[in-house]
């Protein structure tokens, strides 16, 4: 017989939460409020209650408590797989990511479960939906494993509520940097492709001279070489930023900078700064520096949390132009947009990897 706490009718959540810990601890399942019905779930440390959960062949999925936590699930994809992951996570998908679950955090759980987890060849990831499932997540020290939502919950405890949407989650294979939608869902396959773009993020200090001009001049390249306007870049496969790391928000884009923007037919009066944060720095598939400087800083800071970053002049570096005359403002545009021709030959062929 079932126990149903109703979410909304309760006096304090908190104690619905509390009795949920305390439940999935002990070894039994409960079901919170999924977009199709109910995901019940268990804690992955109790082989007779993730046995319980789906006695068939129903797949499993993995509940994260934040999007980075895929590395700790599957440090076998690469960096860009990951990162791809982190992005579609937050985007209201799951995951089915191809490969052996020994090297990351399922090879820690009992046999019973791994043998379940693996038997498929293929993990399944997701963030939780519901408020209730989410704050469980936050006092639980046990992973936890959920059953695809069901009509009508089959749970020893029940979180009663509203479904927090109307349409389930996407379901996306990836393998390493490709994916797959294998079942639509809440996230189009648009959306999917515009979070799966490659990120190139450029870096300078100030984020008001080079990095705005490299920025709008690579946008610009990559236009003419993909034969497309520019507002489908992403659609494409590239979201083009810039940043600075000492960079103050909100600031225009130098005068001169401006100026020799329109020369190339760009406007750069939109442009406002922004400093280089840590999530945008994450998700950056390419992080090129204006200066060895930068490359430095922007590794001291991050580490290994970031891809390496590079110069965009490989053997040189492109000299900050703040305060000199009109004619190094062009010279440095000249500069960046000759440097930008090597540096896009070396990844937009790679476009043909993506489906």
């Amino acid at each position: 017989m079932s126990e149903t706490l109703d979410w909304q009718r309760v006096a304090d959540p908190r104690a619905v939460i509390h009795y949920a810990v305390q439940s999935l601890q002990r070894g039994l399942t409960v079901a919170f409020p999924a977009a199709d019905g109910h995901a019940t779930a268990a804690s992955a440390l109790v082989s007779e209650a993730v046995e319980r959960l789906a006695p068939g062949d129903d797949e499993l999925t993995v509940v994260l408590r934040t999007a980075d936590e895929a590395r700790d699930w599957v440090p076998w994809l690469g960096s860009s797989a990951l990162r791809l992951a982190r992005r579609l996570l937050l985007g209201r998908a799951v995951l089915s990511v191809g490969g052996s679950i020994d090297n990351g955090l399922a090879s820690q759980l009992p046999e019973a479960v791994r043998r379940r987890l693996g038997a498929a060849g293929r993990l399944r990831l997701a963030l939780p939906e519901h408020e209730a499932l989410r704050e469980v997540l936050r006092h639980l020290p046990d992973p936890v494993l959920m059953a695809q939502p069901r009509r009508e919950p089959i749970a020893d405890v029940i979180v009663a509520d509203e479904p927090p949407r109307s349409e389930p989650a996407t379901v996306v294979a990836v393998d390493d940097a490709r994916w797959e939608v294998v079942r639509p869902g809440a996230m189009s396959e648009e959306e999917v492709r515009r979070r799966a773009a490659r990120w190139i993020v450029f870096v300078c200090t100030g984020n008001t001279c080079r990095s705005p001009l490299a920025e709008a001049l690579c946008k610009k390249r990559l236009c003419e070489q993909l034969a497309c306007p520019i507002e489908t870049l992403p659609e494409r496969g590239y979201h083009v930023m810039s940043a600075g790391l000492a960079a103050m928000p909100g600031f225009n884009a130098a005068l001169e900078a401006e100026q020799v923007a329109r020369g190339y037919g760009i406007d750069l009066s939109t442009h406002r700064s922004q400093p280089l944060t840590g999530d945008l720095a994450a998700n950056a598939d390419y992080l090129v520096g204006m200066t060895e400087n930068h490359v430095r800083a922007l590794t001291d800071y991050f580490g290994e949390e970031i891809v390496a970053p590079c110069r965009l002049d490989p053997s040189g570096d492109i000299a900050d132009p703040i305060g000199r005359e009109q004619s190094v403002y062009d010279d440095c545009a000249a500069a960046i947009w000759q440097h930008l021709e090597s540096f896009l030959a070396e990844i937009v062929p790679s476009e043909a990897s993506q489906p």
